[in-house]
């Protein structure tokens, strides 16, 4: 917030930072703002094209500001350490997946986060990808801290379809 007790609003830029120099596949998109320091995110999904809409579908949300750093990626180990460098702005990162099986992976390089030299500190948002992601970018463009960035992807379990004691609807009844 700005002195005078308004929200700071960043005109919506064109994503910058191509490329992960660490396997030669496709560059990661990874959106970015310099001058403010926030949370970045690493999306990770078997379906590097979904790990991608959602990210489109992230910022799309979000118009008229300046999404906080995210990359979205497969499941490759090397393209997840690299895009959690590169999203690392000194706050901290926070990883969705999409599917337990990746959520394994994920955990396991976690625990060798020395090792792989990972940002400090790296959370493991235990959420659904899609509706979880949406909240997640949403905290972080708007400041959030690592802990509030992963209790609002979290959050997303608690999120109904339907209102509650909705009455299900039966097909071909």
């Amino acid at each position: 917030m700005s002195e005078d007790g308004k929200a700071d609003v960043v005109p919506l830029r064109p994503p910058g930072g191509e490329g992960d120099g660490a396997t030669g596949r496709a560059p990661l998109r990874v959106l970015t703002l310099p001058e403010r320091d926030r949370v970045g995110i690493v999306l990770v999904c078997r379906s590097r094209a979904l790990a991608q809409a959602t990210l489109d579908e992230c910022v799309r949300l979000l118009p008229g500001a300046d999404p906080s750093p995210v990359a979205a990626v497969g499941t490759a180990p090397e393209g997840v350490v690299a895009a959690a460098r590169q999203v690392d702005q000194g706050i901290g990162v926070a990883v969705l997946c999409d599917l337990p099986e990746t959520a394994r992976s994920v955990l396991e390089l976690l625990d060798r986060a020395e090792e792989l030299a990972l940002p400090f500190p790296i959370r493991f948002c235990d959420a659904p990808l899609v509706e979880g992601a949406v909240p997640a970018v949403a905290t972080a463009t708007a400041g959030g801290d690592l802990a509030a960035v992963a209790e609002a992807a979290e959050d997303a379990y608690r999120v109904r379809k339907t209102p509650p004691h909705h009455p299900p609807h039966l097909l071909g009844n």
